[in-house]
């Protein structure tokens, strides 16, 4: 008899640890039992200042919050992204986000993650997909008020002037958000004075060393640039080497407008190379672990989410620089 008791007793203790397994995650969802939310980010990669600031932002605002960070850098390629993105969904992590590479081609991997229950926060870039519950929210910039506000100064800056004024425009990478709407934006905002016409359009993809080899090209092919109007200030501070290299001086012969307002933009910016910087923060990291905890408890969160930034002259450049944390 006391056999057959403890044989009872032991295929009970199993059917509970078995009941237990079935669960899927467990309260943190990631089969840890210490509480602690997991968070799995995917990175665009590190291709500019910008995204460094942004990647160390993510990481210290992730540590102070207490969550546990699972983060993959996808160097720049969708399809390691989304190989990530489904890591995550196996792994259990309580909550996805990241920042798409490109615009379209997400609505299967995300339909994955809400099949799993896993909530997705977009940040710093949009999605194309007509399926709005596939993600929650998405956490950043107004690319295209980004675009609007570097052309309007330049609208302002030949306000009753006559003169035709050649524009090159140096695009972020093909397919991306930013690149899309700032394009964009600018576009809408010089309308209002037809001498200013964009010349040259062409993809520097967001780096540096390509903002410096594209504009070497097109110093060649182009006679007569009056403006650069730059979707980052790291391709402005290629270009910039490139427009020195042939001899002229940047933020004089070639006005420059950038975006960013990163400490080299902004360095460029008090010295004079560039004459006009619209601010995208990158400082996005708290925001995020506040939302992650937010949609992980259930609760209704705004579906658009921007972040406070602002302009900078010359002067300003100067005045701000000083406090600067990126």
């Amino acid at each position: 008899m006391r056999v057959k008791m403890m044989a009872a007793a032991l295929t009970g203790l199993l059917a509970v640890s078995a009941l237990a397994g079935c669960g899927g995650k467990d309260d943190a969802g990631s089969g840890k039992d210490d509480g602690k939310l997991v968070l799995g980010f995917s990175q665009v990669g590190a291709e500019s200042g910008w995204r460094t600031a942004n990647t160390n932002s993510i990481q210290t605002a992730a540590a102070d919050a207490g969550i546990e960070l699972k983060f993959s850098d996808a160097q720049g390629k969708q399809e390691k992204q989304i190989e990530a993105i489904r890591s995550f969904i196996t792994q259990k992590v309580d909550v996805i986000a990241f920042s798409p590479v490109v615009t379209s081609g997400w609505d299967s991997v995300l339909k994955d993650a809400k099949d799993a229950g896993i909530p997705v926060i977009l940040t710093d870039r949009a999605v194309d997909s007509q399926d709005k519950s596939l993600y929650k929210t998405f956490l950043g910039s107004d690319f295209v008020k980004e675009g609007t506000e570097a052309g309007n100064w330049l609208v302002k800056q030949n306000e009753g002037k006559t003169t035709p004024v050649n524009v090159v425009e140096l695009q972020g990478t093909v397919g991306a958000a930013p690149a899309i709407d700032r394009q964009k934006g600018f576009a809408e905002a010089i309308k209002a004075n037809p001498n200013i016409t964009v010349v040259k359009s062409q993809s520097g993809n967001f780096t540096r060393a390509e903002g410096k080899t594209v504009m070497e090209g097109i110093l060649q092919s182009t006679p007569k640039i009056d403006v650069l109007y730059a979707h980052n200030d790291d391709m402005g501070l290629g270009a910039i080497e490139a427009i020195e290299a042939a001899g002229k001086k940047p933020g004089k012969d070639i006005t420059i407008i950038t975006v960013d307002a990163v400490k080299d933009g902004m360095t460029a910016l008090a010295d004079g190379k560039i004459n006009f910087i619209v601010e995208c923060s990158p400082l996005l990291g708290p925001q995020l672990m506040d939302l992650a905890k937010k949609v992980h408890a259930g609760e209704t969160v705004e579906p658009r989410i921007l972040t406070e930034e602002t302009t900078f002259t010359q002067e300003q450049a100067k005045a701000a620089l000083p406090d600067r944390k990126y």
